[in-house]
């Protein structure tokens, strides 16, 4: 049985401490510097902890997990950390370290160290395209609020060269040049990114066979895997589709059962990417398996195109789930959906 129960409350730049032990009564409380908690995990090496997920969490989980068994607790499914109207570091420290020791802390996945880097490669990516996406807007809402339409695509060769040919009132013409000029330089940053991704994606077994998939190029096979971990650590196809979110929500009463929308309590960034996927794949590659799926729930069904999709993507990561576990590439007769 572990003596002692750790749980930190970690912020920026320093961490609150409480440590109880197996009967429950406090031992130590202690404000350290992040840069410490090795420290901090020396003296209880062997015994448990548990911290709450935050941006930084990675290094420190790394430190102590080289002590101490580390719980990262998922602050979504736990009522007495979301809940309180007031946050304190003591008391959070001190809840961590209490319920640890009930075992009642909720768990968050911590991916490996390599599925930390793939992880980091595809929501960069994101990130800098949908920073890209604000100055196109800019772009966008400049040209409104001058009076001026464009019949076509903006950012394609002939919408580029409309703008180079516009000349506007200051600041107008300034702003115009300002945020063109953004979209140009994230363009390239994204270009970069993507090369590195493409090579990852050609190096990594799994992520050749997700490119399997109709609709599944390499930047989203990446970010796939990356937030999908280790495929063994799901059992069923029903917790992979509950990790993304994409599960419906169920209400029951007396004899009736009701399905309501997709809970969304998942990871966001799987579900987004997912959509994505199975809309190319049955809007662009037309894949039969996915493409007869999704309109038949479109046409037989009279779905929105919204629900059908979602739908869509759910049964695509069902096919993805058995894919990894069995090692095989995409084959729609062979897969349970």
């Amino acid at each position: 049985m572990t003596d002692h129960y750790v749980g930190i409350d970690v912020h920026k730049r320093q961490a609150q401490v409480a440590v109880i032990d197996a009967e429950g009564d406090i031992v130590e409380e202690v404000r350290v510097a992040n840069a410490d908690l090795d420290e901090i995990a020396q003296k209880y090496a062997g015994g448990e902890a548990a911290i709450e997920a935050t941006s930084n969490y990675f290094t420190i989980y790394d430190t102590l997990d080289e002590y101490l068994d580390v719980t990262l607790a998922n602050p979504v499914k736990a009522d007495w950390l979301a809940g309180q109207k007031q946050k304190n570091d003591r008391v959070d420290a001190k809840q961590l370290a209490r319920f640890l020791r009930l075992d009642e802390v909720p768990e968050s996945y911590v991916p490996s160290k390599e599925f930390r880097k793939y992880r980091a490669l595809a929501r960069g990516r994101k990130k800098l395209v949908n920073k890209r996406t604000d100055f196109k807007n800019e772009v966008t809402a400049l040209l409104d609020q001058n009076g001026i339409t464009f019949d076509g695509k903006l950012w394609t060769d002939e919408g580029r060269e409309f703008l180079e040919e516009l000349t506007l009132e200051e600041p107008y013409q300034m702003l115009l040049n300002q945020w063109v000029e953004a979209v140009d330089e994230f363009t390239r940053k994204i270009k970069v990114l993507q090369r590195k991704i493409e090579s990852v994606a050609t190096e990594v077994e799994e992520t050749s066979l997700l490119m399997s998939v109709p609709g599944i190029a390499a930047y989203s096979s990446v970010m796939i895997l990356s937030e999908l971990g280790e495929i063994d650590r799901f059992d069923r196809s029903s917790e992979v589709v509950s990790y993304a979110g994409l599960d419906p929500v169920v209400r029951e009463s007396g004899d009736s059962r009701t399905e309501h929308g997709i809970s969304k309590q998942g990871n966001g960034y799987l579900r987004w990417i997912l959509v994505q996927c199975a809309n190319t794949a049955v809007h662009n590659a037309k894949d039969p398996y996915l493409s007869d799926f999704y309109w038949r729930l479109r046409e037989t069904r009279n779905k929105p195109h919204k629900v059908a999709i979602v739908a869509t993507a759910r049964k695509m990561l069902v096919s993805i789930f058995h894919m990894l576990r069995k090692n095989e590439p995409y084959d729609p007769p062979g897969v349970s959906a």
